[in-house]
């Protein structure tokens, strides 16, 4: 009997305990404990961006159209159908990925994290998703992890891992195309766009569970459907999951909304501003591996951005785009190494 006591008591009282505890709305988290979550980041300085999908293989090319400026935008460039693009899964086999070699490459260049796109525009997921067979186990590299080998790469070097995930999604059913729009203002059919949501929400979930990601780098806000509202209810829900995790403005609204970085894209900030931002830029000019793309920063107009966007408050994210076989581009690889060189000479001095 008295067992029977005090487990009904124990009961209650968590219960009670349960009720008690009020909702933190991260929204309105402390100056303090914003600063001591954004530290590593504020201190960080450079990062690698990694764009790799389908489109890699294509090299920004499509039966002999290479129209487009953006290699990782072919299939709206192109206005390629969704089950044409789609086939591309069968020849995508990027054997040569080496994500230790990738990941060392990052350290050697000086760079302190990694934010690698699971899922751009095209809806192609980098990981075995259980909410979809548009991702690499239905692909020939079936059996590979990518995600797992950069992020475990990333915790041997000590490098922070992070991963990019669009809003849009060109294959995932709900969006489509409006006639004279183009592919980046896709619509939502009507009804479906909790089904999407809870289909993002969801993904969004398998990365910080099975993954350990440290940043959500999010893209694709620009569309219509997705509201401001949206994009407070999507950062509370991730910071729910993890709160320690680091979220881009892009998350919302990224005119209206900086919170947890702001991210100027091929372009930098003039002046010191009161939020935490981000420049990215790419190597040459596309963000996904283009063949005709030769236009390639010298290693002293890398060096000299990084400086100028460091000496604003703000951090570098600076792209690669492996190609089809998963190998980084030699020029690339080459720049980043020179750039690298001279940070190790700074620190030396």
């Amino acid at each position: 009997m008295k067992n029977n006591l005090l487990t009904i008591l124990t009961f209650l009282l968590l219960i009670n305990v349960g009720f008690s505890q009020e909702k933190i709305n991260y929204l309105e988290e402390s100056k303090a404990d914003f600063k001591e979550r954004m530290q590593w980041f504020n201190d960080a300085k450079y990062g690698m961006f990694i764009h790799f999908g389908l489109y890699s293989q294509l090299g920004g090319i499509y039966k002999g159209n290479d129209k487009g400026r953006y290699a990782e935008w072919i299939q709206g460039n192109q206005n390629i159908p969704s089950e044409e693009y789609a086939k591309l899964i069968n020849t995508w086999n990027p054997q040569d990925f080496d994500a230790d070699e990738i990941v060392k490459l990052a350290k050697k260049a000086g760079m302190k994290y990694l934010v690698i796109t699971t899922k751009h525009h095209e809806g192609f997921c980098l990981w075995d998703s259980k909410y979809t067979d548009f991702d690499i186990a239905n692909s020939p590299m079936k059996g590979r992890d990518l995600i797992k080998e950069l992020e475990v790469a990333c915790k041997k070097e000590g490098i922070v891992f992070g991963t990019y995930y669009s809003i849009t999604d060109w294959h995932q059913g709900s969006q489509y195309v409006e006639e004279g729009k183009g592919w980046g203002m896709m619509l939502m059919h009507e009804g479906r766009k909790q089904e999407y949501v809870t289909y993002l929400k969801n993904q969004i979930k398998e990365l910080i569970e099975n993954y350990d990601t440290n940043i959500i780098w999010f893209d694709g806000d620009w569309v219509d459907w997705w509201t401001l509202e949206d994009g407070n209810d999507l950062y509370q829900y991730i910071r729910e999951l993890k709160p320690s995790i680091i979220i881009n403005n892009r998350v919302s609204k990224r005119k209206l909304f900086k919170k947890d970085f702001g991210t100027p894209e091929q372009f930098h900030l003039e002046d010191k501003v009161d939020y935490y931002w981000e420049a990215c830029y790419t190597m040459n000019d596309s963000w996904g591996f283009k063949i005709k793309d030769t236009d390639w920063k010298t290693p002293e107009e890398v060096y000299a951005k990084l400086k100028d966007i460091n000496g604003k408050g703000g951090n570098f994210l600076l792209n690669i785009g492996p190609d089809g076989n998963g190998n980084v581009p030699k020029k690339s690889v080459k720049i980043l190494k020179k750039v690298g060189k001279k940070l190790a000479k700074e620190e030396r001095k």
